[in-house]
């Protein structure tokens, strides 16, 4: 898939979502186009000693220092082997650029507000609720909804711009 730019892509039209889909573990997420800034390629991670084990480690995004995050540790999910399919997911989350690793990205697809429901309470079990902004029902499939703001809890959210500081020097 080539990557993706968010000035590529048009915005979310009204009455339905613009989501990047993606997977990661054995399910497939989706987030809205407009919380994602780019989707690269696997590259590099510099690990950073002594680092939560979510964080597998920054890297320089076009002279940028990007924490990179691995989404199946956050969301207690199994990590599977990098491939060529993996890719980086760039966010901004409450003006803090992160990046998120995922097994691969799919597809850009819209998705009528309608379709979208809670989470029921099977997937609720399996990953922490507070992750998801509801499932959409798309064809003969369900995409888990993921609110990025909410991956990370508040104090991880705070380290973040402080590793950034350290090594943008």
């Amino acid at each position: 898939m080539a990557e993706l730019s968010q000035e590529n892509v048009q915005k979310k039209s009204d009455g339905e979502l613009q989501l990047v889909v993606f997977n990661t573990g054995k399910e497939d997420f989706g987030i809205e186009i407009m919380n994602v800034q780019e989707i690269i390629r696997m590259t590099n991670i510099t690990k950073i000693p002594q680092s939560p084990s979510y964080i597998r480690g920054i890297i320089n995004l076009r002279g940028k220092i990007i924490v990179v995050i691995n989404l199946n540790v956050v969301m207690g999910m199994e990590s599977s082997e990098h491939d060529e399919n993996t890719r980086i997911i760039v966010t901004s989350i409450n003006d803090t650029v992160v990046g998120f690793v995922v097994d691969s990205v799919s597809e850009v697809l819209r998705l009528p507000s309608s379709s979208v429901e809670a989470a029921p309470e099977l997937v609720s079990t399996k990953i922490d609720s507070s992750y998801l902004k509801g499932v959409g029902k798309l064809d003969n499939r369900l995409l888990l909804l993921l609110d990025m703001g909410r991956v990370l809890s508040k104090d991880e959210m705070a380290q973040i711009p402080a590793i950034q500081e350290m090594y943008n020097t």
